[in-house]
């Protein structure tokens, strides 16, 4: 290589690290404009624990951004409306950058976001360099992404200890998989404030005041970090209730179909395990007038593991009257279900079918009127699947 060569490269070399160096003071900068910054992390519950903050700071007043990453990744505005955030390729952690950036020009004055990191690094990342919270959320601790944060919970924990921040307050509502979180707060100075679904007297009447079926420890979580951020409880809890919810969220639809009255619940963002039982559980003891259960478990082929637990764990749950399995990658959830001892003759696969179908089969095992329960995992038909049921006549 010549010496001209030579030198382009080290012109260009030059320049990168002088761009690096730019773009780390400008990030920085845009940082030091917010006085609240939450990071928000955990298995279960990121996104609307995420939504829940931000309504409650909103609610006091503060201009507040939020962003999550759940079903529909979006960029929530001081004053509620949301922004879709599109990529060009696989989601990247980078996307905090332009979401601080974005959130600056907003004149937002605090900012929410949920972690979108799973490999562990990445995740501290995400709280060293990119965040720098003020305050942090670890929803909790659960079998999910074995592949990557496991092999076992204990892993788990494991991972999500490395989003504990710098002498910042760490929230979780995690009441087994402790020691690892307690490691990590004690290494870097952070205090750990473990949260229980009854702290905060959260009532049964309140949380018939959401608009969809949220989880208790979730909004005791919230409740929590705003008063902490000195937002009155009954202000925080009315910001929260107003809100808009996940995509993800747990609604609930009832509808017609084909002559059937049938009755959706949205469960399909609980991935895992205990997560899923809970949801399963939860709809089964809300809506016990519908004689016929039904399990729609949606599968995802780049998610084999996740099919395998659910199938394996099924069988532990009240039973259902029918399974209906749909998605890609069916027969990871079917061969360890029927390995699991659940008769086959209650199962009924729809691999790759699209919603139109899925509703019309459904129709057809729901008899007389029935109990759906989506299950497994939000994308491709599960997502299609709830939009099109908005299409459909209601019922009371």
């Amino acid at each position: 290589m010549d010496e001209l060569s030579l030198a382009v490269l080290a012109a260009i070399a030059g320049t990168l690290l002088v761009l690096g160096v730019a773009e780390r003071i400008l990030h920085q900068r845009n940082l030091d404009s917010f006085s609240i910054r939450v990071h928000v992390n955990g298995t279960r519950g990121k996104s609307s624990v995420t939504r829940l903050i931000a309504a409650g700071l909103r609610a006091s007043g503060l201009r507040t951004c939020a962003k999550t990453t759940g079903t529909l990744p979006r960029l929530i505005h001081p004053d509620g409306v949301e922004e879709p955030i599109y990529r060009v390729g696989r989601p990247n952690v980078i996307e905090q950058l332009g979401v601080v950036r974005r959130a600056r020009r907003l004149e937002a004055r605090a900012i929410v976001v949920e972690c979108m990191a799973l490999q562990p690094f990445l995740q501290w990342v995400s709280t060293a360099a990119l965040i720098r919270p003020t305050h942090s959320v670890i929803t909790n601790v659960r079998a999910d992404h074995l592949d990557v944060m496991g092999p076992d919970e204990h892993g788990v924990g494991a991972a999500l200890s490395g989003s504990v921040p710098l002498r910042a307050p760490t929230y979780t509502a995690e009441r087994r998989y402790l020691d690892e979180l307690r490691h990590a707060c004690a290494e870097r100075g952070s205090e750990l404030i473990v949260v229980a679904d009854t702290d905060e007297g959260v009532t049964d009447e309140e949380l018939e005041g959401f608009r969809y079926i949220e989880h208790r420890e979730n909004v005791a979580l919230a409740l929590r970090v705003c008063r902490d951020l000195g937002v009155a409880r009954r202000t925080a809890l009315a910001g929260m209730q107003a809100a808009r919810p996940d995509p993800g969220a747990l609604t609930v639809e009832r509808r017609q179909l084909h002559g059937r009255r049938i009755c959706f619940v949205n469960g399909f963002a609980a991935n895992d395990p205990e997560s899923t039982g809970q949801v399963w559980e939860i709809a089964l003891s809300r809506h016990s007038e519908f004689g016929c259960r039904v399990a729609l478990v949606n599968c995802r082929i780049d998610r084999p593991e996740r099919s395998v637990q659910l199938g394996e764990a099924c069988l532990r749950w009240s039973p259902a009257d029918r399974y209906v399995v749909t998605g890609t990658g069916t027969n990871f959830f079917v061969h360890a279900a029927e390995k699991a001892g659940l008769d086959p003759t209650r199962l009924q696969v729809l691999e790759g079918a699209r919603a139109p179908l899925v509703a019309e089969v459904l129709s057809r095992v729901a008899i007389p009127d029935g109990l759906v329960v989506g299950l497994g995992n939000i994308g491709g038909v599960g997502l299609e699947l709830m939009q099109w049921l908005k299409g459909q006549e209601r019922f009371a």
